[in-house]
């Protein structure tokens, strides 16, 4: 994606909840949109039988954020929120954020009435030296491409 001829990197971004940064990650997919088709067979006026395609209802992926486990306990104290909830899903609007180089921010990624689905905290081995790794997968009603 460019603005201005400028292509962005996608190595430096994070999470805005309710207009607070929560957190930076290493990976993030699903800032996704798609139009679900509906296909239309129909005859034409010479009776030839083609199927027209027309956009239907607007969908948008789930987001996964990923990062080295830390002690913040930001994403699954929000997950105990959603998890502990007597009433209605406690729903924020947030953003995903990509920086430049200089930690500018040059994109983002609106996410309305989100959500935590799943709060993982990474798997444990005697034989390796790998870290953690902190996943958190967001619903969300609606994916906005802001200036």
């Amino acid at each position: 994606m460019t603005v201005n001829d400028q292509q962005f990197v996608g190595n430096f971004f994070g999470i805005e909840v309710d207009g607070v940064k929560i957190a930076t990650f290493t990976a993030c997919s699903g800032l996704s949109i798609e139009l679900k088709v509906i296909e239309h067979p129909h005859s034409t006026a010479s009776g030839q039988k083609v199927t027209t395609k027309i956009p239907g209802a607007i969908t948008y992926s789930e987001v996964v954020l990923k990062r080295g486990l830390t002690p913040g306990t930001e994403l699954s104290d929000w997950f105990k929120e959603v998890v502990d909830a007597t009433a209605a899903v406690p729903r924020k609007t947030g953003a995903i954020i990509v920086y430049d180089r200089n930690m500018k921010p040059v994109a983002k990624f609106n996410l309305t009435n989100m959500w935590p689905s799943k709060y993982s905290a990474g798997d444990l081995s005697v034989g390796s030296d790998e870290v953690m790794i902190e996943e958190v997968t967001i619903q969300h009603e609606f994916l906005e491409w802001a200036d």
